[in-house]
């Protein structure tokens, strides 16, 4: 992702292919995180797991953690923000 000064269009970079739990896809994000390398993060409130899209990766993202339903265990979250 790079911030162009001025530009009046933007690029989906993160879901764009509806609601749902597949990697492309987000359902109810509820907060979002960009680092220095422009790694975006996405929180899946719905889905209960951190999305990661790396810069340049347009086709689909990697679940870093949860995506394992609700709960308390290691793998699981309740409703990340």
């Amino acid at each position: 992702m790079k911030w162009v000064e001025g530009a009046k269009e933007g690029i989906v970079v993160a879901g764009g292919h509806g609601k749902g739990n597949a990697l492309t896809q987000l359902s109810s994000p509820s907060g979002i995180f960009v680092d220095t390398l422009g790694t975006l993060y996405v929180a899946d409130q719905v889905n209960r797991r951190v999305m990661r899209w790396t810069q340049g990766d347009k086709k689909q993202s990697t679940a870093i953690v949860g995506g394992n339903g609700y709960g308390v265990g290691a793998n699981q979250f309740s409703a990340p923000y």
